[in-house]
């Protein structure tokens, strides 16, 4: 029987978890502190390429700077047998895209919760001054409670990112607003544009614009050719409703700047139309019982 292979004396390899174009993600254990871990290493045919090496290193320095408990959490990097690896945390649960694949559309709370975790995480990010790029189902991962951790700053952009590279477009096409996907530079706004697009995929269980084909895809994008959200989930709440529309604006202007505006519009109050309409009833009593005191002086 073959001994499995280890990785700097430490992190015994097993099965495959994922695989991506860059690299694969590895299921591992941490022999020195007996714990699971995921190990995820580039490509052999790709580990010589420098913008890739650097993309790679971007990710887990990103990570590891911001230590926030929304954040899948890098414990190591390293260089095996000329391979770049980055050692992160292994979570139990599966990531969004796979959860909406086997259930369908989440309960309205859920995906409220999913956003507020996502916002805390963005916020802190954006904080520090990294943009993460890449938001999007499959880079969601559950925690064993319930909640959720953003994971894969491969496109990560920060204070650090070189200019050559700040200058390309990337992350995925179905989650970029139309005006970057025209060439503006990545700005804040950008991810929280692509947690609006996730939040409608994951009450709708679709894609918001499901083109498959790249130029249809940025055309729809482009015209904003989205059915409702609320002709598809006619029980969701105005607040998540109104948050998610106007993060997913075509006119940049009309978007949200920062995290916490984005949140504060999650969880702004909800007028109660039965209070409205107590208030109502109260101001006609009052009217007919004026009316009937002008008519007695009369």
């Amino acid at each position: 029987m073959q001994a499995p292979e280890v990785l700097g004396g430490r992190y015994e390899l097993r099965g495959v978890i994922g695989r991506g174009g860059m690299a694969e993600v590895r299921d591992a254990w941490d022999v020195r502190l007996g714990r699971p871990v995921a190990v995820k290493m580039l490509h052999p045919q790709v580990s010589t390429q420098p913008d890739t090496c650097r993309r790679f290193l971007t990710e887990a320095h990103a990570a590891a700077v911001l230590n926030h408990p929304h954040v899948v959490a890098v414990h190591d990097t390293g260089v095996h047998q000329g391979r770049h690896y980055i050692v992160l945390e292994r979570l139990p649960g599966q990531n969004l895209a796979d959860v909406l694949a086997r259930t369908g559309p989440l309960p309205v709370p859920q995906v409220r919760a999913i956003m507020r975790d996502v916002l805390s995480a963005l916020g802190a990010a954006h904080a520090c001054g990294v943009l993460h790029r890449d938001i999007k189902p499959a880079n969601i991962l559950f925690t064993s409670f319930g909640g959720v951790k953003i994971a894969d700053f491969g496109v990560a952009k920060s204070a650090d990112t070189p200019q050559t590279l700040t200058n390309r477009i990337f992350g995925t096409m179905a989650y970029l607003p139309a005006d970057r996907i025209a060439g503006r530079p990545a700005t804040a706004s950008d991810d929280l544009y692509a947690l609006a697009v996730v939040a409608y995929e994951a009450l709708t269980a679709r894609r918001a614009y499901p083109q498959e084909n790249l130029a249809a895809l940025a055309d729809a994008i482009g015209t904003g050719a989205l059915t409702p959200l609320t002709v598809l989930r006619p029980d969701v709440d105005p607040a998540l409703a109104v948050t998610i529309e106007r993060a997913m604006a075509r006119d940049p202007r009309w978007r949200f700047g920062s995290a916490q505006q984005m949140l504060a519009s999650l969880d702004a109050p909800i007028s109660r139309p039965r209070r409205a309409g107590g208030v109502l009833a109260a101001a006609a009593v009052l009217a007919v019982v004026a009316l009937a005191a002008l008519l007695v002086v009369v």
